[in-house]
């Protein structure tokens, strides 16, 4: 199912100074939260220049505070492509159906496409489990997180009759830390005493998983896994997809699907940092992947 364009350029056709030059002057990449702001635009600064080589055009990069940055900027006409979660995908879709479509969803290391929301502590904290984080503060990323927020504020009421989500009843406090990465380092640092993140949940534990943002704290060297422990796993979430703005060129999204399409087998090192971490890249995926939390969303909502 890859796109036809299938690279043009090296046969030594110029898109971004023809066809797609006079289309568009920019394109521009959003990055959702989870690492700080820096930490994101290096890992995706290899994607900058590969996609302005391809293009032809300035390719610009924003690392908005939190999700809801990105998600506007692609109802607003000022992001042009970006790799949302399952959750921020379907708040896209709820608020404006035609405004993005879903072209490519990351790959693990088996060939699954799914991940987990993860609970984890510090291990000194004697935490082991949900039981065990009663009066205690739960750290959440972002509201339209999928595994910081919407899949655990379902899946962890019903772990037993007496959770819920709501502050002061089962757990001291509830309470947002701005995106993943800030998550694991107000846990790390005693701040809250337990939070959720994503991990694909293979590989080894104090590795960070293969790929996520516990594996990219890990090597930005702000944890040791070994200090931490694992209290609550989610079910099996739907990788969020890669997804371009509907009125941008034929052209223009043909040549950044495969552009991310081939960038496992490209450069490595640099897929490595686009995707957060080891897997086998991307591969095709469609709006019906989504059709699950979409219906989530809107039940969280009152929608």
């Amino acid at each position: 199912m890859k796109t036809t364009l299938a690279f043009a350029l090296a046969a030594g056709t110029c898109l971004g100074t023809t066809a797609m030059g006079q289309e568009i002057d920019e394109f521009r990449i959003g990055i959702l939260g989870g690492e700080n702001a820096q930490d994101r635009l290096n890992s995706y600064s290899c994607l900058q220049d590969y996609a302005a080589e391809a293009l032809g055009v300035e390719v610009k990069l924003f690392a908005p505070a939190d999700y809801n940055g990105v998600i506007q900027g692609l109802l607003g006409g000022t992001i042009d492509m970006a790799w949302l979660g399952a959750s921020a995908y379907a708040a896209t879709y709820l608020q404006a159906p035609e405004a993005v479509e879903p072209v490519l969803v990351k790959v693990n290391n088996d060939g699954s496409i799914g991940y987990h929301s993860i609970g984890f502590a510090r291990k000194d904290a004697g935490i082991a489990s949900l039981e065990d984080m009663a009066d205690k503060v739960f750290g959440f990323g972002d509201p339209n997180s999928t595994s910081g927020y919407l899949i655990p504020s379902i899946e962890i009421p019903q772990e037993g009759a007496e959770i819920t989500m709501e502050p002061g009843e089962y757990f001291a406090d509830v309470v947002f830390t701005g995106g993943h990465e800030q998550t694991i380092v107000a846990v790390n640092n005693g701040d809250i005493d337990a939070g959720v993140t994503w991990a694909d949940g293979q590989g080894n534990w104090e590795d960070g998983y293969n790929s996520g943002a516990l594996r990219k704290a890990v090597d930005a060297g702000l944890v040791d896994m070994n200090e931490l422990v694992q209290i609550w796993q989610s079910k099996v979430i739907p990788e969020g997809p890669v997804v371009l703005r509907q009125a941008l060129p034929q052209e223009v999204k043909a040549t950044m699907t495969e552009l991310v399409d081939g960038l496992h087998e490209r450069d490595e090192d640099c897929a490595y940092g686009v995707a957060a971490g080891d897997t086998l890249g991307f591969q095709p995926v469609t709006h019906d992947t989504y059709l699950s939390i979409i219906e989530a969303r809107k039940a969280a909502i009152g929608g």
